[in-house]
């Protein structure tokens, strides 16, 4: 895994981040689009992690870090890169990330029908926290 690069994303990153999670993310996100990446990148410039192969985007993920948690979204592994521990790079660099700005605990959005995606995270440490459900409201 020497060979593999992460570094934080930046604006001319976006159109390719786009495009990467329509083939290698499950589900869409409200704010998978232009301005929402763009504005992720202006207020928290290290945020979104990108993992490369010789200029090939193969992995991506989202720490968020609001002073009092630690989210993680949008961990994606392209489909024929899996299973190189490319998730677990940019897993171990996001718990690094969290530890340097303080954060105690981490949580990740996984869907519930995901279950490849259920096994990657239990085998990282990871596990649902029960009784609690996230409620959402759409604000636009």
């Amino acid at each position: 895994m020497n060979d593999l690069h992460l570094r934080a994303a930046d604006p001319s990153d976006i159109a390719a981040v786009l495009g990467f999670w329509q083939v290698a993310a499950e589900g869409a996100s409200i704010s998978d689009d232009e301005q929402g990446v763009a504005r992720l990148i202006a207020r928290d410039p290290e945020a979104l992690l990108l993992a490369e192969r010789d200029g090939v985007l193969l992995g991506s993920v989202i720490s968020g870090f609001d002073g009092w948690r630690c989210h993680i979204y949008r961990l994606a592994v392209h489909p024929a890169a899996r299973r190189q521990g490319i998730a677990a790079a940019l897993l171990a660099a996001t718990e690094e990330r969290f530890v340097a700005l303080g954060g105690r605990r981490a949580d990740a959005m996984v869907l519930e029908r995901n279950e490849l995606a259920h096994r990657a995270w239990k085998a990282a440490g990871y596990g649902p926290e029960e009784p609690w459900r996230r409620w959402t409201k759409p604000l636009r």
